[in-house]
């Protein structure tokens, strides 16, 4: 029974670890092509740092575990607002840049009404996860374009995103070594990951979905919530927050979709009932408490953290869904 356990630890730490060998190896060989920070954060740092994430779907969508699959990308985007957001505004207030979420913020409440109208049908096909990737694509060249034309604060937290990677080599041979080395650390992490959780997911009675909600969501966030706990001691919770949002654009349409078109999945009945209810609530939250003010204050955190405290209750304990009216 310890095997699987060991496989969790095991493929959650080459998850870190892929991920951090990508992000700078990625980031090498962009910096060495000469190309701006702005793309780089964009492109380059967004894929790395949400690689785990998706490697982990992609992973659990070719095994035939879809609970995985959508699980990890909903649960993800959940702990990353209330768990991640939650953390940093308690330890530091986050100062919303108006310009930044203005444009940025209905993208993530679009990708979550996307999602949730997407899964109503039951099914993800990979014309749906067509449609998820091109609009992502549309989103960086928006982007990309509009900050070439006006540079904004959005603008600015992605090139500060890209400037805050450390350790990055300045030759492109070892940025594609460090490249290939995260990708196959990645792979075998995702891989190894998801068939411990699999294992588990039998032993303990529980649900794929609920699994790949919690345990797999936020292992793969957990590179979001250190790297966003640094920012906030070191006073930049604003880049936190960008990130936050960003990575929760690029799961839906990036990472989902991808997902997708490796392997078309039908949606859990539990988490199209209840789980994606609780993503677009969150989402809404965030957008609620991010425009009164312009501020994400303590108090607002300490409703994050209360809230998924909540929710991951509701994961363990499926008959506080029922009392809600949700089977």
């Amino acid at each position: 029974m310890a095997i699987p356990y060991v496989q969790l630890l095991v493929g959650l730490a080459l998850l870190l670890g892929g991920g951090e060998l990508l992000v700078r190896g990625m980031t090498s060989i962009a910096r060495s092509l000469g190309l701006s920070p702005l793309l780089i954060g964009l492109v380059f740092v967004s894929i790395g740092t949400s690689a785990p994430e998706l490697l982990t779907s992609v992973a659990a969508a070719l095994k035939g575990s879809p609970g995985i699959a959508v699980g990890n990308v909903v649960g993800s985007n959940i702990a990353n607002i209330l768990l991640v957001l939650g953390t940093v505004a308690i330890i530091c207030p986050i100062a919303t840049h108006r310009e930044a979420f203005l444009r940025d913020g209905p993208m993530a409440l679009g990708a979550a009404l996307v999602l949730t109208g997407i899964c109503v049908f039951g099914e993800i096909e990979r014309v749906a996860g067509a449609i998820l990737v091109l609009s992502l694509a549309a989103y960086v060249f928006w982007t990309y374009w509009s900050e070439q034309k006006r540079p904004d604060a959005a603008g600015e937290l992605r090139e500060a995103e890209a400037n805050a990677v450390t350790g990055v080599p300045r030759r492109i041979p070892m940025g594609i070594g460090l490249s290939v080395a995260g990708f196959a650390a990645l792979t075998l992490g995702a891989d190894t990951m998801v068939g411990g959780a699999i294992t588990l997911a039998r032993a303990w009675g529980m649900s794929e979905s609920a699994i790949g909600l919690s345990v797999i969501a936020v292992g793969t966030s957990l590179p979001e919530l250190a790297a966003s706990t640094i920012a906030a001691l070191r006073r930049q919770a604003d880049l936190a927050f960008g990130s936050v949002i960003g990575s929760n654009i690029f799961n839906v349409f990036g990472i989902l979709g991808t997902a997708a078109l490796v392997r078309p999945m039908t949606v859990p009945q539990d988490i199209a009932a209840f789980d994606l209810a609780a993503m677009l609530g969150a989402t809404l939250i965030l957008v609620l408490f991010a425009v009164t003010g312009w501020r994400l204050n303590r108090w607002e955190g300490g409703v994050f953290l209360a809230a998924y405290a909540t929710y991951l209750y509701s994961l363990v304990e499926p008959g506080s869904r029922a009392a809600l009216g949700f089977s």
